[in-house]
């Protein structure tokens, strides 16, 4: 029998209350709530049969919510998660079982780990293992840094928000043209999402060139589209703009659902 035709996946959430103990350190604290219910009426809405739930920076370690959010509808998410260093393998496993696909190294303003120390070696073995990606969100200047060790620990790695260019550079920024490079690789994949943390105009030629660049380097088969929802620290983005941005980017139709249903639903095992 063949495999069932993909179905269309928004690679790139988050849901939260504002009510949840917040981790120390944090970057920032949302300003608004963002439920599981609102989010996945955007879902409907928009013809989209799933999503990919990424742990806040602002909630830490703590997976609880993320967790039980994927329980209520596991079907059509999935989750990323943030964890420790030192987690065990048993707990590994328990996220494993509750939707979890991978864990997220949100390095925004933080320093590089280092990844042939401490607990890393064997967190990158349990992974491995699992057949889980890391998901990097890290300035593009620094993405040779952290991808290299990565690839190198032959871990696969999901680069966030098209690498995070310099807005004053965009696809000049050095680090974004080391990225388009290491995306000839088979082990790295790229989000096309975020695109308004890069740039004043998600809709319009800066944007569209740099998904013309990475589609030419990484081919089409490691490339995903999130809506970021819920856009934070950007309140006058929506789902929609985030949604319509993608057939901006991606002209043609056959690309934009492989980039939208085949890819995430083989690198999230929908």
């Amino acid at each position: 029998m063949a495999d069932p035709t993909p179905l269309p996946i928004d690679a790139h959430a988050h849901v939260f209350a504002r009510s949840l103990a917040l981790a120390p350190g944090r970057r920032y604290a949302p300003a608004t709530d963002a439920l599981l219910e609102d989010y996945l009426g955007h879902l409907d809405a928009h013809g989209l049969h799933g999503g990919v739930l990424i742990q806040p920076s602002f909630l830490g370690t703590d997976n609880s919510y993320l967790l039980d959010a994927i329980r209520r509808a596991p079907n059509r998410l999935r989750g990323v998660a943030v964890v420790d260093e030192h987690v065990s393998p048993a707990d590994l496993e328990r996220l494993a079982h509750g939707g979890i696909a991978g864990i997220r190294l949100n390095l925004i303003g933080q320093p590089l780990p280092m990844l042939d120390q401490g607990g890393w070696p064997r967190l990158l073995a349990c992974l491995r293992a699992l057949d889980w990606h890391v998901e990097v969100h890290v300035e593009a200047a620094r993405l040779s840094d952290i991808v290299g060790p990565l690839r190198a620990a032959q871990c696969r790695v999901m680069v966030d928000h098209f690498g995070r260019p310099d807005p004053a550079l965009g696809e000049t920024d050095p680090g974004f043209q080391w990225l388009l490079e290491a995306a000839r690789d088979d082990g790295v994949w790229v989000k096309l999402s975020g695109a308004y943390r890069n740039w004043s105009e998600p809709i319009g030629p800066a944007a569209r060139q740099a998904a013309r660049l990475l589609v030419e380097h990484a081919g089409p088969d490691r490339l995903v589209w999130g809506s970021d929802w819920p856009h934070t620290q950007h309140p006058g983005v929506t789902y929609a703009q985030t949604y319509q941005a993608l057939a901006d980017w991606i002209g043609d139709i056959d690309l934009r659902l492989r980039i939208l249903a085949a890819n995430p639903s083989r690198c999230f095992t929908f």
